[in-house]
């Protein structure tokens, strides 16, 4: 079976310079989680201009293309669309000088140094090529551009909008995310691929007092400060050496004058883990020092514990990885590779899990080959700007590409047949 990148190939060549244009526009004009009413429209009126059956506002502003092209396969192409709370500093020409008010209402600087502005360009590119060239193919996509990743809202909110009543159902969802890597390569795994992610808001409560008069307070400074870092022991001390896990507490915010003892404290905290029953453990593990942090110390009440987000693993079906990996071996050769699994994590896999359906997710390499290649000879891969850096910037030729090829070249086993 020859790959639907290979035959289409010549039209790849042909798309790139619109497809440029698109990204660096979508690049300019990024937009926070669940407002992401631009690039959704833009989106929709893609799909639409090239004879898909549009579905918009799913989900908020998520939006889901049908395109049906004779008996076959239902295959599911997403996109996740958002951008994040960071102020760029890539120093490109179109890089992002846009500004938007949070969920909290307050100002920050807005921009796609996580990638999706390519993941969406990738997959309106697939959507023409295959609207355009219909007789290499047969059976019906869906392409779905989803909202909210950042915040691990996006897929669940589409799927409680009726998702898998109002369309029909996958035999196959597939994804692609562009990481670090050497550019114009594919790394693709069977099983876990991307980890579990949970984030936690965790109040601590004390009594505030002068800061002349400490023995008057229950000083919730001193409390966090003490949880902040026995929680890192969970990790070193609580899970065995051929596990993995990462606690990273990346807030802890208190007070608000020098000499004032304030009531509380809070600390927010982002838990990464390959195995649910690790997962489990690290969770239950940080209720636990903290509830016994705060009774140490004499705190007023116990501590208040809010969920932020959770993903669940990222689990690729054996049997669907092994015909992508083949399709990917048979168009890329060398340049496609089995990757272990990355600490990142994604909501991608709610579709698969509430739809009940297999699923594959891999990662397309968006570093310049010669910065790759001079950085693991140095062995300084980690000096390299990854997603959500303000200097991340994947390298556009080939990477734009390449995840045209990767995704059209997935499709084929379910598509060319």
């Amino acid at each position: 079976m020859r790959p639907l990148a290979a035959l289409l190939d010549a039209q790849i060549d042909t798309l790139l310079p619109e497809l440029e244009g698109i990204y660096t526009d979508l690049h300019r004009h990024p937009e926070l989680s669940m407002q992401e009413f631009r690039t959704a429209g833009i989106a929709a009126d893609y799909l639409d201009a090239h004879g898909f059956d549009v579905s918009r506002g799913v989900g908020t502003t998520g939006v889901v293309g049908i395109l049906q092209n004779g008996a076959g396969p239902v295959v599911m192409l997403r996109a996740d669309m958002d951008a994040l709370p960071v102020t760029e500093a890539t120093g490109l020409p179109y890089a992002s000088q846009v500004k938007a008010k949070d969920e909290d209402g307050v100002e920050v600087g807005v921009s796609h140094v996580c990638g999706h502005d390519l993941h969406v360009t990738w997959l309106m590119g697939v959507a023409r090529l295959l609207a355009e060239n219909r007789a290499a193919w047969r059976g019906t996509v869906l392409a779905v551009f989803q909202p909210g990743e950042e915040v691990g809202r996006g897929a669940q909110g589409m799927m409680d909008d009726r998702m898998a009543e109002r369309f029909p159902k996958p035999d196959i969802i597939l994804g692609q995310h562009v990481m670090v890597g050497e550019a114009g390569t594919v790394g693709y795994r069977s099983g876990t691929i991307l980890s579990a992610g949970d984030s936690l808001k965790v109040k601590l409560f004390g009594r505030g007092a002068h800061g002349s008069m400490p023995h008057t307070s229950v000083d919730p400074v001193i409390m966090a400060a003490s949880t902040a870092i026995r929680l890192q022991t969970i990790v070193s001390r609580e899970i065995a050496p051929l596990d993995s896990a990462v606690v990273t507490i990346g807030a802890l915010q208190a007070g608000t004058k020098e000499n004032i003892i304030p009531d509380d404290a809070t600390l927010k905290l982002n838990i990464r883990t390959y195995d649910e029953g690790v997962r489990e453990h690290v969770l239950s593990a940080v209720k636990r020092i903290c509830c016994a942090e705060c009774m140490a110390s004499n705190a007023p009440r116990e501590p208040e514990f809010t969920a932020l987000n959770a993903y669940p693993l990222t689990e690729n079906d054996a049997a669907a990885t092994a015909r992508v990996a083949a399709a990917f071996t048979a168009f890329f050769g060398e340049r496609a590779f089995e990757t272990p699994p990355a600490p990142a994590s994604e909501d991608f896999s709610i579709f698969g899990r509430r739809w009940g359906v297999p699923y594959v997710f891999w990662i397309v390499g968006g570093t310049d080959a010669q910065t790759y290649r001079m950085a693991k000879e140095k062995k300084q891969l980690n000096a390299i700007p990854s997603n959500h850096s303000p200097q991340y910037a994947p390298t556009l030729h080939p990477t734009l590409k390449t995840g045209l090829q990767a995704m059209l070249a997935a499709a084929t086993p379910w598509l060319g047949e």
